[in-house]
C-alpha cells in the first residue's frame, strides 16, 4: 500500500546524461517535479547534475544550447542515472558511449532509461534479463533488435535497479512514482496538482490510481470543488460507489481516506496562492473551503509548519 507522508531523510544524487537533439519536454518532466519536491518539501531532498559524454555543449531537438555541469566519466556515481537521447540516437552507440555507461553502471545504484535512453542501455548490455520500455515508435524495431531484453508496451517501467519510461509524459508519471514512493503520496498529489488540471491529476499520482476511474472521478470532483466542499458521501455517490468502498480504494491509491487527500488539495491550492502574492489570506481562505481566516491559518500551519505570510513573495 502506498505511503501518505514518509519522512525519509537525505538527499538524492541524479545525474542526467543528455546528447544532442534531446527532448526539452522530457528533461523538464525529469526535473521539474524534483525541483517541486525540493520546494514542497523544504529542502534538498534531491540534487540533481547533467552531463554530457564529454562535457561539451548539448543542443536540444528545439535548438536549445545547453552547457552541461561536467562529463559522464567525471560523476562519482549517485543514486541514478538518467540516460536522454532522442533523435538520432541510433547513431550514438559509439564505442566511447557505450563504454561510458558500462562504466556508469559500477558507479551508479540505478540506470533510467528515457525517451529512446532504452535503446543505448540495451545496446551497452545494460538490459539483460532486465523488463524496459521505450518510446512506442521505436517499440517493435527496441524488441527485435534486443531479445535479450523483456521489452514491454508500458508506459514506464522499474525492474529492480533499472527503469524506463518511453516519453516526456511517461518520464513525469516515473517521477511521481519515484518521489511519492520516497515521500508520501501527499506530495505526489501537490507536485500533480501544481502542472496538471482535472483528471490528468490523479492518472500521473504515482500511477497508482491510473486504473481506477472512480479514484480518478473523485480526486477531479474534490479539484473542482475546492472552495466549495463536498461531502465525501456525495463524492463517493458520483464516482457511481458507496463510501466505505471510495474509502478501501483511497487506502489502496494514496494509503490515506478521501477526507485526507481532499485537505491536502486544499491546501496545495492555498499554497500556490499564497506564493502568487495577489490575493489577501482571507480570500485565500475563501477560496480554499475555509470559511474563517483563523482556521485556515492554523490548517496551513499544521500542514506546511509556518504560517501563510512565512510563504508570501
Amino acid at each position: 500500500m502506498p505511503i501518505w507522508i514518509n519522512q525519509r531523510g537525505g538527499t538524492q544524487e541524479v545525474s542526467v546524461l543528455l546528447f544532442d537533439r534531446f527532448s526539452n519536454y522530457c528533461l523538464a518532466n525529469t526535473i521539474e517535479p524534483m525541483r517541486a519536491a525540493n520546494d514542497f518539501l523544504g529542502g534538498a531532498a534531491y540534487r540533481w547534475r547533467l552531463v554530457s559524454l564529454d562535457g561539451s555543449p548539448v543542443v536540444s531537438s528545439s535548438g536549445i544550447r545547453l552547457m552541461p555541469d561536467g562529463k559522464l566519466a567525471d560523476e562519482p556515481g549517485g543514486d541514478a542515472l538518467f540516460v536522454l537521447p532522442s533523435y538520432g540516437y541510433r547513431k550514438l552507440g559509439t564505442p566511447a558511449c557505450l563504454g561510458a555507461l558500462r562504466a556508469a553502471a559500477r558507479r551508479f545504484e540505478t540506470l533510467v532509461g528515457l525517451d529512446a535512453g532504452s535503446w543505448l542501455l540495451a545496446e551497452a548490455g545494460l538490459l539483460n534479463a532486465y523488463a524496459a520500455t521505450i518510446h512506442f515508435d521505436e517499440f517493435d524495431r527496441f524488441s527485435e533488435q534486443f531479445p535479450e531484453v523483456n521489452a514491454r508496451r508500458e508506459r514506464w517501467i522499474i525492474d529492480r535497479d533499472r527503469m524506463s519510461a518511453g516519453g516526456a509524459t511517461t518520464a513525469f508519471e516515473l517521477m511521481q512514482h519515484l518521489i511519492a514512493a520516497a515521500h508520501g503520496s501527499a506530495v505526489s498529489i501537490e507536485i500533480a496538482g501544481l502542472f496538471m488540471q482535472g483528471e490528468e491529476t490523479v492518472r500521473t499520482l504515482a500511477g497508482t490510481a491510473a486504473g481506477d476511474r472512480r479514484v480518478q472521478r473523485a480526486v477531479a470532483l474534490m479539484r473542482d470543488n475546492l472552495e466549495a466542499p463536498l461531502p465525501i458521501a456525495e463524492i463517493a455517490r458520483a464516482a457511481g460507489c458507496r463510501q466505505r468502498d471510495l474509502e478501501t480504494r483511497f487506502r489502496r491509491a494514496f494509503g490515506t481516506v478521501p477526507r485526507t487527500v481532499y485537505k491536502q488539495l486544499r491546501m496545495a491550492e492555498a499554497l500556490r496562492l499564497v506564493r502568487e502574492g495577489d490575493l489577501a489570506i482571507a480570500e485565500i481562505a475563501v477560496r480554499c473551503g475555509y470559511g474563517d481566516a483563523s482556521a485556515f491559518t492554523r490548517a496551513f500551519r499544521r500542514t506546511y509548519g509556518q504560517t501563510p505570510r512565512s510563504h508570501s513573495p
